[in-house]
């Protein structure tokens, strides 16, 4: 019997810890009075091994059990590798 768990695509928003990324997913919900699209945006703690995943990158992750404190999802894949700009601290100020 295979356990089905459950799976979630978010973009990679912190990856300063060690094996450890912040993903954001966000969940478009329809208001049920005003039928106005609400965006909630919700933020995971998962485990990458080879510490792979960076900033801006859209991930698979996977529910899984508790490696930590937080940590109750994996990486299972990167979809797509995110572009972020480097920004340089002479360029803020002119």
């Amino acid at each position: 019997m295979e356990i089905k768990r459950k799976v979630r695509f978010g973009k990679v928003v912190s990856d300063v810890m060690n094996k450890t990324v912040v993903v954001a997913v966000d969940t478009p919900r329809r208001h049920p009075l005003y039928k106005k699209t609400i965006r909630r945006i919700v933020k995971y703690y998962a485990h990458d091994e080879e510490n792979k995943s960076k900033n801006g990158d859209t991930v698979k992750i996977e529910e899984t059990r508790p490696l930590s404190k937080l940590k109750r999802w994996r990486v299972v894949e990167i979809v797509t590798k995110g572009e972020v700009a480097e920004i340089k601290p002479e360029e803020i100020t002119s």
